[in-house]
């Protein structure tokens, strides 16, 4: 598949609500963190640290890629791409994360958006790939999968996924930059 089919797979479908996803601006970091604060309250497996880790990613400079959905002029998503290393000493992949909707407009699409655009985006960088920790069915979506051969120690593997676009997938031990710890 071309770099031109990627792009066109990962295009967010059209959907009837306003919502635009759109770059971060310096006058919308207080909003995101707002966000983030509010939707990983509400999650199940959160550590309470995740407006900070994009704080610190963007303080960092390693911020990737950093999307906001936006309904009205109110930031009601994030979502979050950060360069990662692998111990095989594979170049050009990234991890998606924090994904941080509004609890109060949750399961409506906006993440779903926010990680096709982030994928995209990832995709015109020509990344080799990007890998991510979360829930199967929901990331499956996407095109990623479990295939055991990227490891993030300490969370069981069929929730840490990769997505490849250029091979081969390479074999080892993913790490996350400072900003995660």
């Amino acid at each position: 598949m071309s770099r031109a089919d990627d792009l066109q797979n990962l295009k967010t479908p059209d959907l009837p609500d306003p919502c635009l996803i759109r770059s971060e601006r310096e006058c919308d970091f207080a909003a995101i963190g707002d966000v983030i604060t509010r939707a990983f309250a509400v999650a199940e497996h959160a550590s309470g640290t995740e407006a900070a880790i994009v704080e610190r990613l963007r303080q960092n400079g390693k911020l990737a890629v950093s999307l906001v959905a936006e309904i009205e002029g109110r930031i009601v998503g994030h979502a979050a791409a950060s360069p990662v290393t692998i111990s095989d000493g594979a170049l050009g992949w990234f991890g998606i994360g924090p994904v941080a909707v509004d609890p109060a407009l949750q399961r409506r699409g906006i993440g779903g958006r926010l990680v096709r655009e982030i994928l995209a985006n990832l995709v015109a960088l020509e990344a080799s790939g990007c890998v991510v920790l979360g829930e199967p069915a929901f990331y499956g979506r996407f095109g990623f999968r479990a295939s055991g051969q990227l490891i993030y120690p300490g969370m069981p593997g069929e929730y840490f996924q990769e997505i490849a676009w250029k091979t081969p997938i390479p074999s080892g031990i993913v790490g996350y930059d400072v900003a995660f710890e």
